[in-house]
């Protein structure tokens, strides 16, 4: 029981806020080192003699450190984060939002539909739910505000939509999971196509008809600053939208045709990062080398966590936790069904506390032996962890967008009006989840069983 009490211990410690790569490390230690101390007494050693075999078993880090610093599919990630962080500092956000508030925004209910088609493009070219959000809420909030949109609609809508980029590629989501699940980056992709486009299709069906029954709560209007005749003001908003656009199917359609692997399409992104830049007249030494100062920032705690994570899972492993937990769950009522919904129901929850990178490299590897030992399709579980990771952005008390919009929110904006927002936007995600557990095929996807 060693490792599922450092389970507990991890998760304890991670609740008072302490760093979690640390967290990670320090329990592993001091866990791994208990159950040195254990083995030794079982066989009448000493405690020095327990505390050495405990170091020995760290003497493996090294390798295992060494095995992530040459894995192709996670070199993917710096990359892409590079690639979204450019963009950003491009005002990429501000001209998606300006051109598609001035086609949309005359529609009842345009502002919002505008935030979620923006949140789309942003999750496919940038990827970054922190940034999306914030950029969202610093630009969309207060015109909706101004135009005396519902709160709980405006803050719901752009929560829901700056967490598309956990579903919609290239996630950095999927990048993970498909190294933890060792299925191909690519396939993961195109699994997750569309559950993507379902999940922006339903918010923007949710938006008519929440406009539609409330009129007053989303009227239509005209966006101020807008000039010129209808034709000027396309063309305006396609210059704004057809550039990234362009950038997004390259990227995907490099990795889809078989052209590149994700690492090589990340790097194409970055490169064509850097083009937009200078086509929208924003380049600079400057900006690249800030790009790149917060892109080594974000990786760096992205790979601390991982290393701290395969400490971690190394003690679990050596306790037998991984037995114990494969023993109860094989035994679940319903066998597979069982499982899936044990596993799904435990992730929604441990989401509400921590992040989705502890969560995929701490729980999801003690679920893929199970998963793969009972015939489920990697792929499709992989989908289905990554949709749940999304909700778990969304849900109160501790969604991560629920955070970050309330930080950048204009003080008349009440937390409780996000929380209450966001609960619809939930339910659709959690509609969509289901939709794929009962019916894959849908999204042409096997379950494997």
């Amino acid at each position: 029981m060693i490792g599922i009490i450092m389970f507990f211990a991890a998760l304890f410690m991670l609740l008072f806020g302490y760093p979690v790569a640390f967290t990670f490390g320090a329990v592993s230690i001091i866990f791994g080192m208990i159950a040195g101390i254990v083995e030794a007494l079982q066989y009448g050693d000493s405690i020095m003699a327990g505390l050495q075999i405990g170091e020995q078993m760290f003497a493996f880090m090294p390798f295992r450190i060494y095995a992530i610093m040459n894995n192709t599919i996670l070199m993917a990630i710096p990359l892409f984060i590079y690639m979204g962080i450019v963009l950003q500092k491009t005002n990429l956000a501000e001209r998606l939002l300006e051109s598609m508030g001035f086609l949309f925004g005359e529609i009842r209910g345009g502002l919002a539909i505008s935030t979620v088609l923006v949140g789309a493009l942003l999750a496919a070219s940038t990827g970054v739910v922190g940034a999306s959000v914030v950029a969202m809420g610093v630009i969309s909030l207060p015109v909706m505000i101004k135009y005396n949109y519902d709160n709980k609609l405006s803050t719901g809508t752009i929560c829901a939509a700056g967490t598309l980029g956990q579903i919609i590629q290239p996630s950095i989501v999927l990048i993970i999971l498909g190294d933890v699940f060792q299925v191909p980056v690519g396939d993961l992709f195109q699994a997750a196509v569309w559950p993507g486009l379902l999940l922006v299709v339903a918010y923007i069906v949710y938006i008519l008809i929440f406009s539609f029954i409330k009129p007053k709560s989303a009227p239509p209007v005209r966006i101020e600053g807008n000039t010129g005749t209808k034709k000027q003001q396309i063309w305006k908003a396609l210059q704004a939208i057809v550039p990234p656009l362009v950038l997004i199917i390259l990227v995907l359609g490099s990795i889809f045709g078989g052209v590149a692997t994700p690492t090589e399409s990340a790097a194409v992104g970055g490169i064509g990062a850097i083009l937009l830049a200078i086509i929208y007249k924003s380049f600079s030494f400057k900006m690249i080398f800030e790009a790149a100062l917060e892109t080594v920032k974000v990786t760096a705690m992205v790979f601390g966590i991982l290393v701290g994570a395969t400490a971690f899972s190394m003690v679990f492993t050596y306790t037998g936790g991984d037995m114990i937990v494969e023993e109860f769950m094989l035994g679940l009522p319903g066998e597979k069904w069982g499982f899936l919904i044990l596993s799904m129901l435990a992730i929604m929850v441990l989401g509400f506390f921590i992040d989705f990178i502890e969560i995929s490299y701490i729980i999801v590897p003690i679920l893929v032996p199970i998963a793969d030992a009972i015939g489920i399709n990697p792929v499709w579980f992989a989908i289905l962890i990554a949709m749940n990771l999304q909700t778990s952005f969304l849900t109160p008390p501790f969604g991560f967008s629920l955070f970050y919009l309330k930080g950048c929110a204009p003080p008349e904006v009440r937390t409780t009006q996000i929380y209450r927002g966001v609960i619809p936007f939930i339910a659709i995600q959690a509609a969509v989840l289901i939709l794929l557990v009962l019916w894959p095929e849908v999204f042409g996807i096997s379950q494997g069983f």
